[in-house]
């Protein structure tokens, strides 16, 4: 499907002690057990919970879930929902039988998303402010901050700091030193970046890194 990636989860395989989920500004439809489960976009660290199961994903660029759910995202920021909740039970029912070509089936239904949003990420995640960005594509504040909570589920803002911590991170993982790492990824400064990590993911960012 265009704009998804699909990943799976095996208990005790990779990835599989990874612990908190940070902000990304994507969106999931999950699948586990019979369960079908939609994963809001997040403003802050999630922490999975239950016993280990085997999980099935399909991850969903910045904005482009929306228009296949048929739900504004701010309506499911920060949550794990129930997909029956948002779709008919007969719908489900189809979906969970027959997964991979009820999606098919359904994003033939769905026009392709708004190019203007994959440019916006682009641009925000290359650093460009949010009026920078608002100009490029043509468009109005007020436009911009409109579809943004439709299609990612908070503002435009919020989605340059996401994903300017996802730069961070990136960069921290390869062990440039904090201070660099910040400037980089366009924090003021470290002490920047620090109040950034707390607040999204919870916790510092050394201990976040797993104790660097």
């Amino acid at each position: 499907m265009p704009g998804a990636v699909l990943w799976t989860k095996t208990p005790g395989g990779p990835g599989a002690g990874a612990g908190l989920v940070l902000p990304d500004g994507c969106m999931d439809l999950l699948w586990s057990e019979g369960r079908l489960l939609v994963a809001g976009p997040d403003t802050r660290a999630y922490a999975p919970g239950g016993p280990p199961a085997h999980w099935t994903g399909l991850r969903f660029f910045p904005g482009t879930a929306p228009g296949w759910l048929g739900v504004p995202a701010h309506e499911l920021r920060d949550r794990r929902a129930d997909l029956a909740e948002l779709w008919p039970a007969a719908e489900v029912r189809r979906l969970r039988a027959r997964l991979e070509a009820a999606a098919l089936e359904r994003a033939e239904r769905t026009g392709p998303p708004d190019p203007r949003l994959r440019r916006l990420v682009a641009a925000l995640d290359a650093g460009r402010p949010v009026a920078t960005a608002a100009d490029e594509l043509g468009v109005g504040a007020r436009w911009l901050h409109r579809r943004s909570l439709a299609a990612f589920g908070y503002g435009p803002k919020t989605l340059a700091r996401v994903l300017r911590l996802q730069r961070a991170l990136a960069l921290a993982r390869t062990g440039v030193p904090f201070a660099q790492t910040a400037l980089r990824a366009g924090f003021a400064d470290q002490a920047h970046l620090a109040r950034d990590v707390r607040e999204l993911a919870g916790m510092p960012l050394s201990e976040l890194l797993g104790g660097r």
